[in-house]
């Protein structure tokens, strides 16, 4: 799930993709007639925090196998290295489908260790069809916009409207952008991938992916196996089930998350009153969500948002104080401004969002068969919903434009691979948005790979994030290309202790009453800029651990 709210959805018998994805020997990755690549112009783009960055744009076939025809623009940043000598690029993805990656190379340069950054030319890229690239996908701008109807369907009437919201997205993205929809999925962008390294002049391209970034490396590595690097993937996408069934797994994940969250808000009852029970926790939390239907937050929480606002929890529990103080505001004090407060911070779509959704619709229900019978999704999403109502509505209808999707699907890559250097795969036992049986899955197929598992962690989005043990082998494998290996039968190479639970926010002061004395204006502006700072962080820490729904679905993933 890309979440927003659904970031970042086994069943019943899937249609049989009509165009299949030729193994790599013979995909035709080799352009029957290159077209001369320009040389890169860097130019400053920096900012505060990222001083060196620098910004080019690349011109590529839209169709890959027509490379003199048509073409359109990726947008590409770069921290450049300073060491002597250089091991050449380091591409970084933040998964999605539909992430933008402009920020990641910042990010990444600044967050490794200083010795290590300063070997590589860090490069990020908005993927085609996302951001800053040519021609950028809005379907249907205000999809998200609240309130929308309670996800889960009461009655034909309700499942009848929503149905048609989602034949109303698919039928216009067919619409507004039927000239690329056919060329936006993730073998496309694997090959645009190839075609960056060709401009930068590497023969070889070091990889670091997250989330559906991950999936997207894998699927570069199987095309070109021989043009591969180092490659560190974090938070595994499942390749067996893309993507009906990842999305089915992901509900069940997400509940659990969801109730380890109600586990730790009881844990801390002395803070938010709500109780020391977590069935009782969840009981309110549910309670809530009901009274949501009839007299939505602010005007603007409904059920959907509601859920939009607290799935990004389960992609990261440093967001769990926060949302358990609005939780607890709305339930102890009947007060809905910090729930609203939540939702603006960590839910609500805005125009990134729209294009993040339009781009992860668009690659997954072009990347494989999605059942075309609706039956099949309500039987399943039913089921699924009695043993994890958390997010699997919410999530159903985030991906049911792919049941009338406008453009025939493919048959997804065989990325199994015995023909890479040592691949270093990083993944937390607990992670919602990428169970961790995906890990398992791919360590299998790619023989030679390292499987570094932080155990017990439930964040996703691992490295770089504050786990030193973690870090520690991401850096080691980039500096010198060395995995940890197990000893004796373990399938896992190397373990990291969790990082520890958040702790409560300081219980906040009493709102001030109408007598008090208005704050002066410095006091009041250094709040506005605190909380600006505040919300400034966030978005960049969503930016590389959530995908692109997860703030409007409240993505990932799904894969989000």
């Amino acid at each position: 799930m890309t979440t927003r709210a659904g970031m970042l959805i086994a069943a019943g018998a899937l249609v049989a993709g009509t165009v299949t994805v030729l193994p790599a020997s013979a995909a035709g990755t080799g352009d029957p007639t290159p077209r001369p690549l320009p040389a890169l112009s860097w130019t400053g783009c920096a900012t505060k925090a990222y001083p060196r960055l620098q910004c080019a744009t690349l011109k590529v076939p839209l169709v890959h196998d027509d490379p003199a025809g048509r073409s359109i623009t990726l947008a590409l940043t770069r921290v450049p290295h300073t060491a002597e000598t250089s091991e050449g690029p380091l591409l970084v993805n933040p998964g999605g489908p539909g992430g933008s990656g402009r920020g990641m190379a910042g990010y990444v340069a600044a967050s490794l260790p200083p010795e290590v950054a300063a070997r590589y030319d860090v490069i990020g890229f908005d993927p085609r069809g996302v951001g800053r690239s040519e021609p950028a996908l809005d379907c249907r701008p205000g999809h998200f916009d609240p309130v929308r109807p309670d996800s889960v369907p009461r009655g034909t009437h309700a499942e009848r409207n929503a149905l048609e919201r989602a034949q109303a997205f698919a039928a216009a993205c067919g619409k507004k952008h039927a000239d690329v929809l056919p060329y936006i999925d993730t073998v496309s962008t694997a090959r645009d991938l190839d075609l960056i390294r060709k401009a930068l002049g590497a023969e070889r391209l070091h990889y670091l992916g997250y989330s559906y970034g991950t999936y997207l490396g894998a699927v570069y590595a199987r095309l070109y196996p021989e043009r591969v690097g180092r490659m560190a993937l974090d938070s595994v996408v499942n390749p067996n089930g893309v993507w009906y069934e990842d999305n089915i797994a992901q509900d069940y994940a997400f509940d659990t998350r969801h109730k380890d969250f109600m586990a730790w808000v009881a844990k801390h009852d002395a803070v938010y009153r709500l109780g020391t029970d977590p069935a009782a926790v969840e009981a309110a939390w549910y309670r809530m969500r009901e009274e949501l239907r009839d007299s939505p937050a602010g005007g603007k929480v409904g059920p959907g948002e509601l859920e939009d606002t607290f799935l990004p929890g389960g992609y990261y529990d440093g967001y769990w104080p926060k949302l358990a103080s609005a939780f607890a505001a709305y339930v102890n004090e009947q007060d809905p401004e910090p729930l609203t407060a939540a939702y603006e911070r960590y839910g609500e779509a805005d125009s990134a969002a729209d294009n993040g959704y339009s781009v992860y619709t668009a690659v997954q229900c072009r990347d494989a068969a999605w059942p075309k019978d609706w039956n099949v999704w309500r039987k399943d999403n039913w089921e699924v919903h009695a043993k994890a109502p958390f997010s699997t509505w919410n999530n159903a209808w985030y991906n049911a434009p792919c049941a009338f999707w406008p453009v025939e699907s493919l048959t997804p890559p065989d990325v199994s691979n015995d023909q890479l250097p040592p691949v270093l795969i990083l993944q937390a036992t607990d992670d919602a948005a990428t169970p961790y049986e995906g890990a398992l899955a791919l360590h299998r197929m790619v023989r030679g790979s390292s499987l570094v598992v932080e155990e017990g962690g439930g964040n996703h989005g691992v490295t770089l994030a504050g786990n030193d043990c973690l870090d520690r082998h991401l850096s080691t494998y980039l500096a010198t290309g060395a995995v940890p290996r197990a000893e004796g039968d373990s399938e896992v190479d190397a373990v990291c202790a969790a990082l520890p639970a958040p702790k409560p926010d300081p219980a906040p002061a009493k709102k001030a009453t109408k007598k008090a004395t208005a704050e002066p204006a410095t006091k009041a502006a250094g709040k506005a800029t605190e909380k600006a700072a505040e919300k400034a962080a966030v978005k960049k820490a969503s930016a590389r651990v959530l995908p692109p729904g997860t703030a409007l679905h409240g993505l990932l993933g799904h894969v989000r």
